[in-house]
């Protein structure tokens, strides 16, 4: 008996516990989740088993995107070698053993070059190989040098400077929230078993994060103080458990890689830029001094290799460059000649950016931020695994979605960022909280009291409601009232500053003593130009600014951006446990999805058909600049010929 009632007893112990571990009918009809669901240890294999494939794919495409661009660097370093060697033969002559060499190279290479173009004669694999030595070798070894010396530049560089220009600062201790962040990411370190990051804030009225540093033991946490009053506790843990993630999977060495060949490709332009103009020259002039320099403090080191990674960065922008200014200046017979002169150089440079631009845009680019957001899937991971949380994570990345995201300064490093400082348009337009709409309703109707006698008020000074309509016109009212501010009109860039002042007040950021000057106000009203400019200053460049952050540095290297979409993102958080939430999955109509396939069917082949003109184009760039090169060198050659001591 009481063996039966033992069995009894343990066989309900065994039905409440079934009961208990198994989903309820009602949940399981309630929640329409994925099918799909795979553990965090799951999505954190197969992402590294990802970005192993893509890391193999952006290895082969910058061996793609080096054969075009040794092949004009090797024919150049050649001319400039001969060239040199002539003026020293003039001088002091050379050994003829010398031209024999130089004699024997230059029929190697038109032997090679006339059986791949012309496709005749024929050569045995050794000849082929030398040859495309010859051809290929000091090209390689130009950007090789050029990619190490920049990586042992940057390397001791720091992060100094990139949070000087982003105004980074030290918690306040006096201040709980903040004194609590630095706790929370010491005890997440600890978690993670990596050594603790120094946390910075940012005082902006943007809400984004990132971390910056070339290892875990210089790591840096950029915080903006608005994540600590939007987010929830469990929302920010969250947050900074994505960032301690990254540190841990290796993303900073990973990220300081990445951009160093950016910044490789930056300093090879400048390089044949120089000759041509001051801005190249000073550039390089930062890069030599900072690679010599003995700064007096790790700051000021920072501060000069954020200089230069600004500049070299900002060197790939498509635009007017030296040479372009040196020849667009008035014509004279000097200018001619010196075109002449240089004639091989000037079409060297524009062949190099040629090359850049189309396959950093079209195939490094692209295949980068493939493997950049395969390591922001990986953060998310991570972050699950540290926080066993995906919903907080989830709802932090759907804030951030409804909140500006821009910060101010390092606009190189915006991949960086958990959230595209451009912001993300994947998820639905009404995922914008009511609370939000009565914040900004209500700092409009403040603004409106700085600014009584402002005429574009309109309806906007009684708080609108929570309703999608009253947003919209709310948003309109302000746009309008931007575009007046833009167009010089003194009391909109009164309200607009006004407003700015009271959204950040009222989500308790500090203010800058610079974003709003009453008295500028004031002059302003009695139309004092001086007064007018630095408003304007204020309100739209600030704009600009914002504009153009996030599209410059690498992001504005790559038609694909460097982060992945929020909606993305939340998918897969799903299928690690987050809830299900429709607002995040705003679903596209069928309708829209066929006509996006249709569009797609159409453009696709045209695309392939444009890069293979494009790719047509460079080889025939690469052959003409051949041909300049061997012209200049035949002129140069024969002036000295003509002087008596040709070799």
């Amino acid at each position: 008996m009481e063996n039966a009632k033992a069995c009894s007893i343990s066989n309900q112990d065994a039905k409440l516990a079934h009961m208990s571990f198994a989903p309820d009918a009602a949940d399981v009809t309630r929640q329409s989740g994925p099918r799909d669901r795979e553990t965090f240890y799951k999505a954190q294999k197969r992402n590294r088993r990802a970005t192993w494939r893509i890391a193999a794919l952006c290895f082969v495409a910058a061996l793609v995107m080096g054969v075009p661009l040794t092949l004009v660097l090797t024919p150049l370093a050649y001319a400039l070698t001969l060239a040199l060697a002539e003026v020293i033969n003039y001088f002091s002559p050379l050994p003829p053993e010398f031209w024999t060499t130089v004699n024997g190279l230059s029929h190697l290479a038109l032997s090679v070059g006339d059986y791949f173009i012309n496709h005749r004669g024929t050569l045995d694999l050794e000849t082929l190989a030398a040859g495309l030595v010859v051809m290929l070798a000091p090209g390689i070894v130009i950007t090789l040098v050029l990619w190490i010396g920049v990586l042992a530049l940057f390397r001791r560089g720091g992060v100094g400077g990139t949070l000087a220009s982003l105004n980074a600062r030290e918690p306040d201790r006096g201040d709980l929230k903040e004194l609590q962040l630095a706790d929370t990411v010491e005890e997440m370190a600890i978690a993670a078993g990596l050594p603790s990051p120094r946390v910075m804030l940012v005082d902006s009225a943007a809400a984004n994060a990132a971390a910056f540093g070339t290892s875990p033991q210089d790591a840096r946490l950029v915080v903006s103080r608005r994540l600590l009053d939007d987010l929830e506790r469990d929302e920010l843990e969250a947050l900074l458990a994505h960032l301690m993630g990254s540190i841990g999977n290796g993303d900073l060495r990973i990220a300081f890689t990445v951009t160093s060949v950016f910044e490789t490709c930056g300093l090879l332009v400048t390089l044949i830029n120089s000759p041509f103009g001051k801005q190249s020259r000073n550039t390089l002039w930062h890069v030599v001094r900072y690679g010599l320099m003995r700064p007096s403090s790790d700051t000021a080191r920072s501060a000069e290799a954020e200089t230069v990674a600004s500049l070299l960065t900002g060197c790939l922008d498509v635009g007017d460059d030296d040479i372009d200014r040196f020849f667009n200046k008035k014509k004279s017979a000097w200018r001619s000649f010196l075109y002449f002169v240089f004639l091989p150089i000037i079409f060297s440079n524009l062949v190099i950016e040629v090359t850049l631009w189309f396959f950093l845009s079209v195939l490094l680019g692209p295949c980068l931020a493939l493997l950049w957001r395969t390591r922001r899937y990986l953060a998310d991971a991570s972050a699950v695994a540290l926080m066993r949380n995906p919903d907080a994570l989830a709802r932090a990345l759907k804030r951030l979605s409804q909140d500006t995201t821009a910060i101010a300064g390092g606009a190189w490093a915006t991949h960086l960022f958990v959230v595209s400082p451009k912001g993300d348009s994947s998820l639905a337009a009404h995922a914008f909280k009511p609370a939000d709409m009565q914040l900004a309703a209500r700092a409009w109707a403040e603004s409106a009291e700085v600014d009584a006698a402002s005429t574009t008020t309109g309806d906007a000074a009684s708080p609108a409601g929570p309703g999608t309509d009253d947003y919209t016109r709310l948003r309109a009212e302000i746009d309008a009232t931007r575009r007046a501010a833009m167009g010089g009109d003194a009391q909109a860039i009164g309200r607009l500053m006004a407003f700015g002042r009271a959204m950040a007040m009222a989500r308790g950021i500090r203010v800058p003593a610079e974003m709003l000057h009453a008295a500028d106000l004031a002059a302003a009203r009695q139309g004092d130009q001086a007064a007018i400019a630095r408003l304007r200053a204020l309100a739209g460049g600030a704009g600009q600014n914002e504009a153009k952050r996030g599209t410059t540095g690498l992001e504005a290297q790559s038609f694909l951006s460097f982060h992945p979409s929020l909606k993305r993102r939340l998918k897969r958080l799903e299928r690690m446990g987050a809830h299900y939430s429709p607002e995040a999955h705003g679903k596209t109509p069928k309708t829209a999805v066929v006509v996006m396939t249709v569009l797609w069917l159409i453009i696709a082949p045209l695309l392939l058909a444009a890069a293979a003109m494009m790719l047509v184009v460079i080889a025939m760039l690469i052959m003409l600049n051949l041909v300049f090169v061997a012209m200049w060198l035949a002129v140069i050659h024969g002036i000295f010929a003509l002087l008596g001591h040709g070799g």
